[in-house]
């Protein structure tokens, strides 16, 4: 029983993690769409927003398939 107690401190520290960076995320695009920026660099800024949540769910998926 111990290790399923443990294994889900791990999994529920992981998953706090994993929704801080999608938090992140969303915080920084909020702070994108404050700026004034030429349109290339509006362009650059989705760019860099849609890898980055790429990378969270691929993270989210890892974190999943970790634990299941």
């Amino acid at each position: 029983m111990e290790l399923v107690d443990y294994q889900d401190y791990d999994w529920e520290n992981d998953w706090k993690v994993i929704v801080g960076i999608f938090e992140t995320i969303d915080h920084l695009n909020s702070l994108f769409k404050k700026i004034d920026v030429p349109y290339l660099r509006e362009i650059q800024q989705k760019m860099l927003i849609l890898n980055l949540e790429k990378y969270a769910w691929s993270l989210q998926n890892y974190i999943i398939e970790k634990y299941s």
